[in-house]
């Protein structure tokens, strides 16, 4: 998250963290959260101090040359060394260049009387380059003194960059590595070390000290961090050092970078309060087992039935054979009238009523929405999978009205397909011709018994009579077969079609009934994750966070971000505001893989039907 000019986007990160603290706040453990909001006030208050200033500490052990090297780099006499050095916990100041720091130094908690103005007529341009430098020489982390390791602690989380200043015979202390370089990698870009006193090593032991440091602060995960050699006494390196604090100062930068560092800082130590990921609706065990249970006290496998069976019965009106249809008309009909709207029910005059759901059907749901429950919060931190298991609930006594209504919405007459009474009528055709051809075979058998020879007219070699018998029948049946084949196919289709959108409607009733409170904390769940990668990743702050985005589907079970609105202030270093100070921002729009778009609607509640 990073401007066009390289500055962090402390605004963004403002932004992102203020939006998943009000999300997860009570999910992401006390401790972190306290900890990330001491960050977002602590960025307010240095940010409204303007980054005209840049507040460098020297930080060290006891005897690591540290104050030598403050009054090397100042050019004078200001911190006394030695055994004679005060036991006061409070920091001493220097500060170069115009301007004045009052209101910063009192925000650091700094005397007046350990400030030092470091501008004389006789060096000014000498010391031009180092203009907005504010140099504090800390107490040391380890003396015995009471108080000095909460002070140091105190301005180590306050000023822009930390110069950390070891000697060759304690640099590889576990104190400073493991009490503080090694929680300190988000700030690798604000941190200098410096091994000091090199002039009591000869240059190949200078040289075996330096790469062994090197190598601990790699381990420590602070590769990028700059490691240079001096010697406070003799003046070598002091020139660099110097040089390289002239270049900070110069860029303006160390404050948003020092911000940016303690917001990433609290982002990952909040994203240990989050999974890696949430359960997707198709991979959850339990899901297809609660549409199943709750499809079964519907009644749809019923309705299916008899649909199917209706569409058969439809088309058979006008595709049977030719005299089972003519016969059919004279037959009482017990299944004309199903009435699609209402199978599966008991019926009368005035409506109908809602299915009833068997104590074994019940029992089937509340397993289902069990088993679907503890994969959901399978695999969640405990904060959240607790909270899955407290807004899970087993549909209550509206079911059945609730998967009735379901089930109306769903238009279960069979379409009438415009084949039927084309191969109804093309079939007649050849039946009545079969029909012609045995009359007239009837009549000359007749004939011929009777001693009256006829000569019927032929086809070729065939007689009419027998042509039209065989082709007549023959071509009337093919076609009933061919026609029972494909209503079988048409059944089957049409069923399929019902069957997922009953599924869906079911479905509705799950996610409303049953998913919905699971998935509300899910997508919770996901908008903080999310918010919190997007920070630690340093990904820019996703276009138009302030705009209201739709609603998504709610049959999605994870689906789009709930959105809402946000009032987001920018702020940025030198603007003498704190980024998003004074702003409710919530998230208003799904994070960078969905803020390009509406998200695409899944197919299906729980899959593919």
């Amino acid at each position: 998250m990073i401007t066009q000019q390289g500055v962090p986007d402390v605004a963004g990160r403002v932004t992102l963290l203020r939006s998943a603290l009000k999300i997860g706040r009570d999910r992401l453990g006390e401790d972190a959260v306290r900890r990330a909001e001491a960050a977002v006030e602590r960025t307010g208050q240095r940010l409204r101090l303007g980054a005209e200033h840049t507040v460098v500490a020297l930080v060290g052990s006891t005897g690591s040359g540290k104050s030598s090297l403050f009054n090397a780099l100042a050019g004078m006499e200001i911190s006394e060394v030695g055994v004679c050095r005060p036991t006061t916990s409070s920091p001493t100041a220097c500060v170069w260049g115009p301007g004045d720091p009052s209101n910063l130094l009192a925000w650091l908690q700094v005397p007046d009387r350990h400030r030092v103005s470091r501008e004389t007529v006789l060096d000014a341009d000498r010391q031009a380059g180092l203009h907005g430098l504010v140099l504090l020489d800390l107490p040391d982390y380890d003396s015995s003194a009471s108080g000095h390791r909460e002070e140091v602690d105190r301005l180590i989380g306050l000023v822009d960059l930390l110069v950390w200043v070891v000697d060759p015979q304690k640099y590889a202390d576990q104190a400073l590595h493991k009490g503080y370089l090694k929680h300190l990698t988000s700030h690798a870009g604000v941190m200098v070390v410096v091994l000091n006193q090199i002039d009591l090593l000869s240059p190949e032991e200078a040289l075996t000290c330096h790469t062994d440091l090197r190598r601990l602060l790699d381990a420590d995960g602070l590769k990028k961090v700059r490691l240079l050699a001096t010697s406070a006494r003799r003046g070598d390196g002091v020139d660099d050092l110097r040089a390289v604090l002239a270049e900070i100062v110069a860029e303006h930068t160390a404050t948003a970078r020092r911000a940016a560092g303690d917001l990433d800082a609290a982002a990952r130590e909040l994203s240990e309060g989050v999974a890696r990921h949430e359960p997707s609706p198709r991979a959850v065990p339990g899901s297809e087992q609660l549409l199943t249970a709750m499809a079964e006290a519907a009644g749809c496998p019923g309705v299916l039935d008899a649909v199917t069976g209706d569409y058969r019965r439809r088309a058979r009106r006008w595709v049977d054979f030719s005299y089972e249809r003519w016969l059919r008309r004279f037959l009482p009909d017990r299944t004309d009238r199903l009435h699609l709207g209402e199978i599966g029910v008991e019926m009368d005059r005035a409506g109908r009523k809602a299915p009833e759901v068997s104590p074994a059907q019940r029992e089937q749901v509340e397993l289902a929405v069990r088993i679907l429950t503890e994969s959901v919060a399978l695999g969640l931190p405990d904060a959240w999978a607790r909270e899955v298991r407290e807004t899970s609930h087993t549909p209550g006594d509206n079911l059945p009205h609730a998967l009735d209504a379901a089930v109306r919405e769903v238009d279960l007459a069979p379409p009438r397909k415009l084949w039927w009474p084309v191969v109804g009528l093309i079939q007649d055709f050849f039946a009545v011709l079969g029909t012609l051809g045995l009359l007239w075979t009837g009549v000359l058998l007749v004939a011929g018994t009777l001693g009256q020879e006829a000569r019927p007219p032929s086809v070729g070699s065939v007689p009419m009579p027998s042509a039209l018998l065989t082709v007549g029948f023959v071509v009337a049946g093919a076609l009933a077969g061919a026609a029972r084949w494909a209503t079988a196919v048409g059944a089957r289709r049409h069923r399929e079609r019902l069957s997922a959108e009953l599924r869906e409607a079911v479905a509705t009733v799950a996610w409303t009934d049953v998913v919905s409170p699971l998935s509300d904390t899910l997508t919770e769940h996901r908008t903080v994750r999310e918010l919190l990668e997007t920070i630690i990743a340093g990904d820019p702050l996703p276009a138009g966070l302030t705009e209201r985005a739709p609603v998504p589907n709610p049959k999605q079970f994870l689906g789009a971000l709930v959105r809402a609105d946000a009032d987001v202030r920018d702020a940025g270093p030198g603007s003498g505001a704190a980024p998003g100070t004074g702003a409710t921002a919530d998230l208003t729009q799904a994070l960078p893989r969905a803020s390009s778009g509406k998200a695409e609607p899944e197919k299906g509640f729980f899959g593919s039907a």
